[in-house]
């Protein structure tokens, strides 16, 4: 049953109050579908009114997003979601604001905003749908492609190195990181229900299936045959285990991560490397290197610190301010200082 929305016996939101009216217009078969429902559904159990919930969104496919979701909304311009994010949760702590934005919009031209969000902690909750493409403009290659990635923009292979998003993130102190994929349905809702529980700055990349100009990008890890030896699942306090019958794990041999076979050269679960998501930053960065073709690719949460968001500390501070000093006179402050008349 859905949280009473207002704590007040007001009626339990479902799903279908964050269901807006417009036609949902992705491709067919998109994985943005999957992201979209997954949120609709987790939005009524969290217990908010749904008058605080505010979706920021910049340019690209994922980017639709505040049409989709009935609530306040700004579809912004290319990469800037979370500078106009960062401005509504410094004047506005007491809301619900999500960032919504594909892996061009938010690491390419939107890089900063991204880092600098998460450097200072601003409690937004940022989703980047990760599809290691350019969905919206036809197919050009990302910030997230493969090196080798033949597209129109690089018709003869890409050079650039990717990014590694889970590793950029904890590079700017991030202080929640978590990954998800756009099909794993249960996984998804509960990593989302985690990152809306987290104070401070929380961030979730989404694996997304674009079937159209990157079909399969994610499949050694998507397709059922293979999601239990392809993936990780991360869980605070248990074993890294993994594989079809559990029989893998990793184990740390000299402070090396390494992959194990249970039972085999007497490996038993004690053996195995315990998930400390409160750990120091450098554990959660190590995991964030693991993946194909040696490793399983990590999902779940990375890292949940608890530090004071942003917009807590400089409430104590105006506060403070106001305190010792009194409330600030605007006119005076204009006026201060070298001022001239502009002469008609």
């Amino acid at each position: 049953m859905a949280a009473d929305p207002a704590g007040q016996g007001a009626p339990a939101l479902t799903k279908k109050d964050f269901v807006t009216d417009q036609e949902v217009r992705w491709c067919p078969g998109c994985g943005d579908y999957a992201i979209l429902n997954a949120v609709q559904s987790t939005f009524p159990e969290l217990g908010i009114p749904r008058e605080n919930f505010v979706v920021v969104s910049g340019i690209g496919c994922a980017s639709r997003f505040p049409y989709y979701v009935n609530s306040f909304g700004f579809h912004g311009i290319h990469g800037r979601a979370p500078a106009i994010a960062t401005g509504l949760k410094i004047m506005r702590p007491d809301l619900q604001v999500w960032v919504v934005g594909g892996d061009g919009d938010l690491l390419s031209i939107g890089g900063n905003h991204l880092i600098h969000a998460l450097r200072r902690n601003i409690g937004l909750k940022i989703l980047l749908h990760n599809n290691r493409i350019y969905g919206l403009t036809k197919g050009q290659y990302s910030p997230t492609s493969e090196v080798g990635k033949k597209t129109k923009s690089t018709p003869f292979g890409s050079v650039d190195r990717p990014f590694n998003t889970v590793s950029l993130v904890l590079g700017a102190e991030a202080t929640f990181v978590a990954r998800s994929v756009d099909i794993f349905g249960a996984h998804l809702k509960e990593t989302l229900r985690r990152a809306a529980a987290h104070e401070g700055a929380a961030f979730v990349e989404v694996y997304q299936n674009c079937n159209i100009f990157n079909d399969g990008a994610f499949d050694y890890m998507r397709e059922k045959e293979v999601r239990e030896d392809g993936t990780l699942a991360l869980r605070h306090g248990q074993p890294m285990i993994f594989g079809k019958n559990h029989e893998k794990g990793i184990r740390l041999v000299d402070g090396v991560p390494k992959v194990a076979t249970l039972g085999r050269d007497g490996v038993t679960e004690a053996d195995l490397w315990v998930h400390d998501e409160r750990a120091p930053i450098e554990v959660a960065f190590a995991l964030s290197r693991m993946g194909p073709p040696d490793f399983p690719t990590p999902i779940g949460v990375f890292r949940a610190a608890a530090v004071q968001p942003y917009e807590a500390a400089l409430d104590a501070q105006i506060a403070e301010s106001v305190t010792r000093k009194g409330r600030g006179d605007l006119a005076r402050l204009l006026g201060a200082g070298d001022t001239w008349v502009v002469a008609d």
